[in-house]
């Protein structure tokens, strides 16, 4: 009997380790460093957002120039960050817990927990392993429609709508969510943040076979989705 219980606890201690490795390497994934030089969806992320905090205030070019450099730098130190210049996963960290907005993690400007929460899943289910700004696109490509009248005007209108999202065809929808940044993608789109520019339609060009979505005028592409009006 007591040998069962050390096997147990042996057993519990080993998955425990699994986890926060898992844990660890998803956090690494998803914050790419980026230094001087780089140029990138990636970067105008992080031009956006230390815009938002008043940090950078120049043109958002989407390179990591010396104005970026020196906006990063100027966070780090005010934020209590290693000072280098460089945006590692505790600068993205630090940048993404203090660019949300106020309300940011329940319901804002009119949606509901509902809403919020169909967003959460939709974005699971569409843009699962995208980087985070492209998570946030996805999002902002239903809210463009919500206010376009040639689509439904609700969330869950826009969401459901015949054949509109391989995800609620394939019920990966249904799916639950396990990254916790895609709730701050929701809401960093409510909040305003459109990537795409005003797009209507996205659409992965290593997949996609219709010739109709092919043909919509494209805006840009972000990881693996073209976006388009």
């Amino acid at each position: 009997m007591k040998s069962k219980k050390i096997v147990l606890i042996f057993l519990t201690f080993i998955l425990i380790l699994n986890v926060i490795s898992l844990t660890y390497w998803q956090t690494q994934e998803t914050a790419r460093v980026l230094r001087y030089g780089a140029q990138g969806n990636d970067v105008t992320e992080l031009q956006t957002r230390l815009n938002q905090l008043g940090y950078y205030t120049f043109r958002i070019t989407g390179i990591y120039g010396w104005r970026t450099q020196a906006a990063v730098r100027n966070f780090q130190r005010d934020y209590g960050l290693v000072v280098d210049g460089i945006a590692g996963p505790q600068t993205w960290g630090a940048l993404r817990r203090n660019t949300h907005l106020a309300g940011a993690t329940g319901p804002a400007r009119g949606f509901t927990d509902q809403e919020i929460n169909l967003l959460v899943n939709l974005v699971n289910g569409e843009a699962r392993g995208e980087p985070y700004i492209g998570q946030v696109a996805v999002v902002a490509v239903v809210l463009n429609r919500v206010r376009n009248q040639q689509f439904p005007n609700t969330v869950s209108g826009v969401v459901f709508e015949p054949r509109a999202f391989t995800a609620v065809a394939d019920g990966q929808i249904w799916l639950t969510p396990t990254d916790p940044n895609l709730r701050q993608a929701v809401m960093d789109a409510i909040n305003g943040w459109d990537p795409t520019n005003g797009a209507l339609y996205f659409f992965n060009p290593e997949t996609s076979t219709s010739p109709w979505i092919w043909s919509r005028p494209q805006i840009k592409q972000i990881g693996r989705h073209i976006f388009a009006y």
